[in-house]
C-alpha cells in the first residue's frame, strides 16, 4: 500500500471543521458591521411608529432635551399639578429595589431626628415604609419637591390625615435634619447634587440615593421620558463623576448596590445600550 500524509476521514473532518470556523468567523464579523447601522435605523424608525415611546430621543445636556420638547409642543417637566397623581399608588408599593434603603434607615431613624425626602413625590417612601419601619411619631419627615408637586402632596396629606409629613418647595426652608434620602432624584435633578446639598443649612450627615442612572460606557446622555402627557428630561450620568462631586464634599461611599431590573434602553437610539441604575449610602467624614 502507497503511504502518504493524509489520514483519512479523521484528517478531512479535521480540515472541515477548520473551513466551518473561518466561515463562521468570516459571517460574524459581516454581521457585526451591519448590527450597529441596522440599531440605529431600527431606532429613528420608532420617531414614526404609532407604538408609545417611554424614552425618546439622545441629547447633549438637560437643556437640549428640554428645548427639543418645548419645540414639539409637548408638555415640559414635572412641575405640573395633572403630572402629581401617575403612578402614584404603584410608587406607594415597596419595590425590591427599596430593602437596602429599608436596611440603612432602620439604623439612622434610631438614631436621629428626621430625614429630607429630596424629590420625595407625595410622600410615596413614607407610604411605602410606614409598616416596614419604626418610625417614633417625633421623627420629621420632611418632603423637597417642586411646587406643583408639594402642593399636591399638602392636599393628599391632609386628605389622608398623615399629621407627620412636611413639604417644602424651597430649600432656604428646610431644617438641619441628619439624613437626606434621594430615591429616583438624580434622573430628574437639574444641577450636580453638590450643588443642592450646599444650599441646606448644613451638609447632611447621612445620604441616601437609590434608583440612579448612569451609561455603561461613562458618557452621559439626556433622554425624554413620558410621563403621562409630559415629557421630562431623564439623565443617565457618568458614575465616576457622580462620586467625585459628593466626595469633593467631604463624603465617603459606604455601600453601593446595583438594581438591574431598572436597566432602560432608549427607544429611539438603542446603539446606545442599556442603562444601569444603582443605589449608594454614603457618610460625611469631613467638612471641606
Amino acid at each position: 500500500m502507497l503511504e502518504t500524509d493524509f489520514d483519512g476521514p479523521s484528517q478531512s473532518a479535521a480540515l472541515l471543521k477548520k473551513i466551518k470556523r473561518s466561515l463562521f468567523r468570516r459571517v460574524e464579523h459581516a454581521m457585526s458591521r451591519f448590527a450597529r447601522p441596522v440599531k440605529v435605523l431600527s431606532g429613528r424608525l420608532r420617531y414614526l411608529s404609532p407604538l408609545p415611546r417611554r424614552f425618546t430621543g439622545a441629547y447633549a445636556s438637560l437643556e437640549a432635551a428640554t428645548a427639543a420638547a418645548a419645540r414639539g409642543g409637548k408638555l415640559v417637566g414635572y412641575n405640573h399639578g395633572e403630572v402629581a397623581p401617575v403612578s402614584f399608588e404603584e410608587m406607594c408599593r415597596v419595590a425590591p429595589w427599596d430593602y437596602p434603603i429599608l436596611f440603612w434607615l432602620a439604623r439612622l431613624t434610631k438614631q436621629s431626628g428626621g430625614l429630607l425626602d429630596a424629590g420625595g413625590h407625595m410622600g410615596t417612601k413614607f407610604r411605602a415604609f410606614a409598616g416596614l419601619l419604626e418610625v417614633p411619631k417625633s421623627f420629621q419627615w420632611v418632603i423637597y419637591e417642586l411646587p406643583e408637586i408639594a402642593e399636591a402632596g399638602r392636599k393628599r396629606a391632609a386628605r389622608d390625615g398623615i399629621a407627620q409629613l412636611t413639604f417644602i418647595d424651597n430649600l432656604s426652608r428646610a431644617p438641619r435634619l441628619p439624613v437626606f434620602l434621594a430615591s429616583g432624584l438624580m434622573q430628574y435633578l437639574d444641577r450636580p447634587l453638590s450643588d443642592l446639598l450646599l444650599e441646606l443649612p448644613r451638609l447632611p450627615p447621612h445620604l441616601l440615593l437609590n434608583k440612579v442612572a448612569f451609561r455603561r460606557d461613562g458618557r452621559p446622555v439626556t433622554t425624554l421620558e413620558r410621563i403621562g402627557r409630559a415629557h421630562v428630561p431623564y439623565q443617565m450620568r457618568n458614575e465616576a463623576s457622580f462620586v467625585q462631586d459628593l466626595e469633593s464634599l467631604g463624603y465617603e461611599q459606604v455601600d453601593r448596590w446595583s438594581i438591574p431590573s431598572l436597566s432602560h434602553v432608549i427607544d429611539t437610539h438603542p446603539e446606545l445600550g442599556a442603562s444601569e441604575s444603582a443605589g449608594f449610602y454614603f457618610r460625611l467624614i469631613h467638612n471641606v
